[in-house]
């Protein structure tokens, strides 16, 4: 039996971006000594020519490719997703957001909110061929109708795709302009989730190639210069650890607030690229310059949903800064770390 490998890395660009290429393995899994199951050492290390991916100079080109996860592949037969890390030759790349993380404990659950454009030639699906706009915002958001929707089979395919891996993804849903939308992902663990954040986007834009569509994860594609009043996309970020999720109380959200409120400037340097034109404190954001919470506001910095308030504060919150193209290895950090410098907290 061959196996087709496809490793997936991410490259050195800013924001960084996905890179993928097939390798064929002939042995079988009982051949090196794993039985009839594959597992992550089946994979063998890989290289790759780190300069043409702002990776490596050319005089020293070769990067490695370690890898750490794979899922099923759902487009071809006997076939595997390969995430990898980057190396170089012992130490690992500077673009290794990855081996940033140090505590990967289960005890951190992430829900993200990915949002994005389907864009065909730079213009989102929907908006009108002769360069006019569509109509104004209001019935896109969950809407239903050829006026209202477009792109709904890629999105449809993504969320099989993504089903057929073996990611959890949790939903999907048409967002506020036409031609954007946005699925729900879950993970445990800062890494994991992370992870499967990227193999999902990975798995998105696959799935667009097949309809000569482009995905767009600016932050603010239709800027507000363009003459067209539309919202921006952001990945928001849904986070708890035992705590919040089994005690929770006012104190210790509060608590966690302030934390954030501390750390507002470090964590938007590493919400995502251009993220000042997102977060205007217009279209459901709050200024980047600002750091806010509040119960069901959409508005805020971090929002404490309505029937977590009503549950003694025990559940999970809300992080609505970061963008739409933020690297969710930096995501999960930041916020563990947060977590981590109140976990000792007594709580009343």
């Amino acid at each position: 039996m061959k196996v087709k490998a496809e490793y997936i890395w991410l490259d050195g660009n800013n924001p960084q971006q996905l890179r993928s290429k097939t390798k064929i393995l002939t042995d079988k899994p009982s051949d090196i000594g794993f039985g009839n199951k594959i597992n992550i050492n089946y994979f063998p290390e890989w290289s790759f020519d780190g300069s043409s991916t702002n990776q490596a100079e050319g005089h020293s080109s070769d990067c490695l490719l370690q890898p750490v996860k794979f899922i099923n592949d759902p487009f071809r037969k006997n076939s595997y997703l390969v995430l990898c890390e980057v190396w170089d030759r012992a130490y690992h790349n500077s673009s290794n957001k990855r081996w940033l993380i140090e505590n990967d404990s289960d005890d951190y659950w992430f829900g993200f909110e990915q949002e994005y454009f389907l864009t065909q030639n730079g213009v989102p699906l929907g908006f009108p061929e002769d360069g006019s706009f569509p109509k104004d915002q209001g019935d896109f958001y969950c809407g239903l109708g050829n006026e209202n929707v477009k792109g709904r089979e890629i999105v449809e395919e993504h969320l099989d795709a993504c089903l057929e891996a073996g990611l959890d993804i949790k939903g999907i849903n048409a967002e506020v302009c036409i031609g954007q939308w946005e699925y729900q992902l879950f993970g445990k663990g800062a890494k994991n989730a992370a992870d499967d954040l990227w193999l999902s986007r990975y798995l998105l834009y696959r799935v667009a190639e097949k309809y000569d569509v482009e995905v767009e994860l600016h932050p603010k594609p239709i800027g507000p210069n363009s003459g067209y009043q539309a919202n921006g996309s952001g990945m928001h970020v849904n986070f708890s650890n035992g705590i919040l999720r089994e005690i929770g109380g006012k104190e210790y959200t509060e608590r966690i607030m302030k934390e954030f409120k501390k750390y507002h400037n470090k964590h938007i340097k590493e919400y995502g690229k251009d993220n000042h034109q997102r977060l205007t404190g217009d279209f459901e954001t709050q200024n980047i310059s600002k750091f806010s919470f509040g119960i069901s506001d959409r508005g805020a910095s971090i929002r404490i949903p309505i029937n977590v308030a009503d549950n003694d504060f025990a559940g999970y919150l809300e992080d609505r800064r970061p963008a739409s193209n933020a690297n969710p290895y930096d995501l999960t950090r930041l916020i563990v770390e947060r977590l981590e410098s109140i976990k000792e907290v007594e709580l009343v």
